[in-house]
């Protein structure tokens, strides 16, 4: 239940906040079809081959990462440093675990709300397989980074620092992990260590739902999202 209260305040927030939330969500992605999609892609392939076909699941891939991870570590950054409303949460019956796990999943449900907008708008200029097993993969991927997003929320003191981490990080992330082109066309160094990072992993899986590596990526992805839970829950109890 105490689960529940965390998800709910995220909710009132994301209510109170719905135009701009809903707006932010698509200005980035909507930008990155138009101009790698349309713009570069027209000079790159037609059909259901056209490079349109193979950005947009990356984009898709990329929101799932990008609002996850934003949603939890924006929210709790401020909290801690501004509004001290971590603190009032620490101080109730709620304890860190549920805090940790209902911020994770309200971070997941905004990165699964931008994916659906993308999706949908993505779904009337492209072809996108969305089945069970391409839902399952961009779930994994936003709580993954959702769980991220609660450490860097918890460990990082100024939003100066978030930004840098996301310069260092995430934006790496979002342009190498095969969301504009594959994986494979790196060095073979580079190639290795960007191929078993989540976001690659979920591209992976995404583009190709029925590949021999589905399951190895879903369960490389869970131990992700393991490692990352477990020790955002310990910063939360030390910070108790």
């Amino acid at each position: 239940m105490n689960v529940l209260t965390v998800v709910w305040s995220e909710y009132e927030i994301f209510k109170n906040k719905f135009w701009s939330i809903t707006s932010s969500a698509m200005i980035s992605p909507i930008l990155y079809m138009i101009a790698f999609g349309w713009g570069l892609g027209s000079e790159l392939g037609e059909g259901t081959n056209a490079y349109i076909n193979y950005i947009i699941t990356g984009i898709v891939g990329m929101t799932s990462m990008t609002a996850s991870y934003s949603a939890v570590a924006s929210s709790l950054n401020t909290s801690r440093i501004f509004y001290k409303t971590f603190e009032e949460f620490m101080m109730s019956p709620i304890k860190p675990w549920e805090y940790t796990t209902g911020k994770i999943i309200a971070g997941v449900l905004r990165g699964l709300y931008s994916c659906a907008i993308i999706t949908v708008i993505a779904l009337i200029f492209a072809k996108i397989d969305v089945n069970a097993r391409f839902l399952l993969s961009i779930a994994a991927n936003a709580f993954v980074f959702a769980s991220l997003g609660f450490i860097i929320g918890m460990v990082i003191d100024s939003h100066t620092d978030i930004n840098k981490f996301n310069s260092f990080i995430i934006t790496p992330m979002s342009f190498l992990c095969g969301t504009f082109f594959p994986v494979d066309k790196m060095p073979g160094v580079l190639k290795n260590i960007v191929g078993i990072l989540p976001l690659s992993l979920t591209n992976e899986n995404i583009r190709n739902v029925t590949g021999p590596n589905f399951t190895r990526n879903i369960i490389i992805l869970l131990v992700y999202l393991v490692v990352f839970y477990v020790l955002g829950v310990r910063l939360c109890n030390k910070a108790e």
